[in-house]
């Protein structure tokens, strides 16, 4: 992210909810960027985080994705996971980042407080390698089980690692 655009905007108000979360959590990065909220929440909190958000009315988890920081300029951190919630009563919006490192990125599966979190960080956990503790069944979702690697981290080889001729072949009398 650039500095600009990561700029707390004063313009615009900020969330009460973030105001609540900053209480439990203690002080917290947020920023504004195009009207919408945005906080950053350590992984070690974002169980109660989100918890005490999911009680505030985010009844709607939205999405669950990651980034992957590798040689990202200013980056602190590896892996960015992002929780995109929504409130459907009020319309309100929010965005909360979690931030993990290598070498075993690990954060607390929002399963019990939202259902489908089960394969959202499902799909993360394949692609990124991304560990949620206390997730019900997590196991790869898009890659096949044979599958070593973690596909979307920016340190796997464009090419892949050759993984394609070590898969059994699949024919459609077989499918």
């Amino acid at each position: 992210m650039n500095p600009s655009s990561d700029a707390p905007s004063d313009s615009v108000p900020t969330c009460p909810h973030l105001a609540a979360v900053q209480q439990a959590c203690g002080p917290l990065e947020s920023s504004v960027f195009r009207g919408q909220q945005r906080v950053v929440v350590p992984a070690e909190q974002s169980f109660a985080a989100l918890s005490l958000l999911k009680d505030r009315g985010f009844d709607l988890l939205v999405d669950v994705s990651c980034v992957d920081y590798l040689e990202y300029r200013g980056a602190k951190h590896r892996y960015g996971l992002v929780y995109l919630l929504a409130n459907t009563s009020s319309n309100d919006r929010l965005t909360v980042r979690v931030f993990v490192d290598d070498p075993e990125p690990t954060v607390a599966s929002v399963v019990p407080l939202w259902e489908a979190a089960n394969w959202l960080e499902r799909e993360v956990w394949d692609l990124f390698g991304i560990r949620f503790t206390g997730h019900p069944d997590l196991r790869r979702l898009v890659m096949p089980e044979e599958f070593t690697a973690h596909p979307l981290r920016k340190d796997y080889p464009l090419q892949g690692r050759g993984e394609r001729h070590n898969f059994p072949v699949i024919t459609r009398d077989h499918s």
